[in-house]
C-alpha cells in the first residue's frame, strides 16, 4: 500500500560537498523537517580542495547548519573533493547508503555540466545508485535489503534556478518562503565558503526572482527524474501564471 500523504517520510538529500544541499535545497528540506518528515543530508566529500576553510572548519559548519535545519548528517567520503569519479565502486557505495537509510524521496544535484565536475558526477551516480539499490540478485550490496525510492528529484547548486532545456526533466517550483528565514540562517553557517563569493546574496535573489515568478516570496526548484504521478489532475493547483 502506497504511503498516505500525512504519513512521515524518509528525505535523501545527497551533497558532493558540504554546502551543496544547503544552497541548492536547503529551504525545501527546512520545510520537510517541519512537516515531521525525516530528512537526511549526505556528503561525498569533506571539501578539501576548497579554496577557503579546511575539512575539519568544513566539518563543524555542515553540523551546524544540519542543526539549524533539524536534519541529520552524515558522510560518505568517496574519493576526495574534486576528485570524485563515476566508478562502479562509488555507485555500490551510494547504494549500500540508499539500502541503509531506506528513503522515500532522494534528491541529487542537476546531472549536467556546470562550474564544478563533481556536482553532475554526483547527481548521475546517485540516479544509477538509486536503480542498483533495488536490485535483489546483485552482490556487493551488504546486508541490507533492496530498497525502492518512490522519486528522485534534482536541484540547483549555484545556477540560475532555470535548470537545463530537458523536456525528460519536469521542473517543479516550491514555495519555501516559511522556511526562508532558518534557510539564510543555515546558508551563513558555511562561513568559509562567503570568503569566495557571496553565495548568500546570489541565492536569496535567485529564490526572491523564482518566487516572484510563481506569485510566492520565495521559491526553490526541483527537476523530476521521472514523470510525476498523480491521483486526478484537481491533486495539481498553484500554477505561477495569473490568468
Amino acid at each position: 500500500m502506497p504511503p498516505r500523504a500525512s504519513d512521515p517520510l524518509r528525505i535523501l538529500a545527497v551533497g558532493p560537498h558540504p554546502d551543496d544541499v544547503e544552497f541548492g535545497c536547503g529551504a525545501i528540506l527546512i520545510g520537510e523537517a517541519k512537516r515531521g518528515h525525516a530528512v537526511t543530508v549526505l556528503n561525498l566529500s569533506r571539501g578539501e580542495s576548497a579554496t577557503s576553510g579546511t575539512p575539519e572548519v568544513r566539518a563543524r559548519e555542515a553540523a551546524a547548519a544540519a542543526e539549524r535545519m533539524g536534519v541529520a548528517l552524515e558522510w560518505l567520503p568517496l574519493d576526495g573533493d574534486a576528485r570524485l569519479q563515476e566508478s562502479v565502486e562509488n555507485a555500490f557505495a551510494l547504494a549500500r547508503a540508499i539500502r541503509r537509510l531506506r528513503p522515500q524521496l532522494l534528491l541529487a544535484p542537476l546531472p549536467v555540466e556546470n562550474q564544478h565536475p563533481d556536482h553532475f558526477k554526483a547527481g548521475r551516480m546517485v540516479r544509477d545508485a538509486a536503480r542498483l539499490a533495488r536490485y535483489g540478485g546483485l552482490t556487493g550490496l551488504g546486508d541490507a535489503e533492496p530498497h525502492s525510492i518512490d522519486a528522485l528529484y534534482f536541484y540547483d547548486i549555484t545556477g540560475t534556478g532555470e535548470g537545463p532545456r530537458d523536456p525528460a526533466l519536469a521542473r517543479l517550483v516550491v514555495d519555501v518562503s516559511d522556511a526562508f528565514a532558518t534557510w539564510t540562517e543555515a546558508m551563513r553557517c558555511h562561513v568559509s565558503q562567503m570568503k569566495t563569493r557571496d553565495y548568500l546574496e546570489m541565492l536569496t535573489a535567485r529564490s526572491r526572482l523564482l518566487g516572484t515568478q510563481v506569485g510566492v516570496e520565495h521559491a526553490l526548484a526541483v527537476w523530476a527524474n521521472d514523470p510525476v504521478r498523480l491521483a486526478g489532475l484537481s491533486d495539481l493547483r498553484g500554477s505561477g501564471r495569473r490568468f
